[in-house]
């Protein structure tokens, strides 16, 4: 499963990757996946399911059980973290604390034994790039979380990696601070021109961020796109419920899934015939959130419908929802364009 055409070019390779822990399921099972050279790619999924077992592997941070790990077409499967090209930019950020944001930045070419001066100016540098410059002085425990994550993409950088690698580095920031952040991460890697490849389990970060994701689950690859293919096409059952948006409808021609703000509601004194592209459904919550209202519904399983599906959703407009309401309890009618509608794999 690629995210490429073979004719493009590939800042990272990954093939038949497999990391093993014991015995039972691998961590990462066999997969291969190529990613565009100055591309962003979001690698996303639950807990457990190998997108940050992944991204060591490609650090160095974690062996390889089988496969292979390419860096523009070199082969970096055993080489040391220090000689891949790569850079890590951790969760915790992981920055010295008795150290200035400018030595904890110029701390690498510190153990390459590069000059004071020399280094330092590459340090201050890059601080200026990110907006820290006038901060250079203090300490870590002086500097705000969005100010600490600035340090440590700068400290990542000071290497000149050709591609960078993201463990979840928004995750310890506030909601609000989390979509400043990255916000500016997108333009620092597009002004960067550099690959930037960022482990997630936050749905909404991938689609903000991400040129490609990689849905992952189970140590497999369940699928690759853009945001808007991977939303709109979920490829699995999986991936339909794992990005949420969607229901999963069990119909007579199959499992399907359709878009909560692509269904229709009904009231039951004007439903229509039924068909396959209808089913009954009782109103169990009603949560007001501002521009919609997004009601949770159950499929009662009678001989009414021909559907199988328990839990569902739907996504009404503010307005609509103050022309008709719809209460607890209700019984209503949810259909749907044939179009909208679209195959899952189990």
């Amino acid at each position: 499963m690629n995210a490429l055409s073979s004719s493009q070019a590939a800042a990272i390779e990954v093939v038949a990757l497999t990391k093993q822990y014991g015995v039972g399921q691998p961590a990462v099972d066999s997969i291969s996946l190529r990613i565009g050279s100055g591309s962003y790619c979001c690698l996303l999924g639950p807990s457990g399911c190998g997108k940050s077992t992944t991204l060591r592997m490609i650090a160095g941070h974690e062996s390889v059980t089988s496969g292979d790990i390419l860096l523009e077409s070199r082969n970096i499967t055993n080489l040391p973290a220090a000689a891949r090209g790569t850079a890590m930019m951790f969760q915790s950020f992981a920055l010295f604390p008795h150290l200035s944001a400018l030595d904890n930045v110029a701390f690498s070419l510190k153990m390459k034994g590069i000059g004071k001066t020399e280094r330092h100016k590459s340090a201050l540098d890059l601080l200026e790039r990110v907006a820290m410059g006038p901060l250079a002085q203090r300490k870590p425990g002086e500097l705000s979380g969005g100010q600490q994550q600035r340090v440590a993409l700068a400290r990542a950088l000071i290497t000149q990696p050709r591609v960078l690698l993201l463990d979840e580095p928004l995750s310890a920031l506030d909601p609000f601070l989390r979509i400043q952040m990255r916000a500016e991460l997108r333009r620092w890697q597009k002004q960067l021109g550099l690959t930037f490849i960022h482990v997630t389990h936050s749905q909404e970060e991938a689609m903000a961020l991400a040129d490609t994701m990689v849905v992952m689950n189970h140590g497999l690859i369940e699928q690759v796109g853009s945001p808007h293919d991977v939303y709109n096409r979920p490829a699995s059952e999986f991936v339909a419920r794992f990005m949420g948006g969607h229901n999963v409808l069990d119909t007579p021609t199959g499992k399907m899934g359709v878009r909560t703000d692509h269904m229709q509601l009904t009231p039951a004194s004007q439903a229509q015939p039924e068909s396959v592209h209808n089913t009954w459904a009782v109103v169990t919550d009603v949560e007001y959130q501002g521009t919609y209202v997004l009601l949770g519904l159950q499929n009662p399983g009678t001989a009414k419908t021909a559907h199988t599906t328990a839990e569902m959703s739907v996504m009404v407009s503010e307005a609509k929802f103050a022309e008709r309401p719809y209460a607890l309890a209700e019984t209503v009618q949810l259909s749907w364009a044939p179009e909208a509608a679209h195959a899952l794999a189990s």
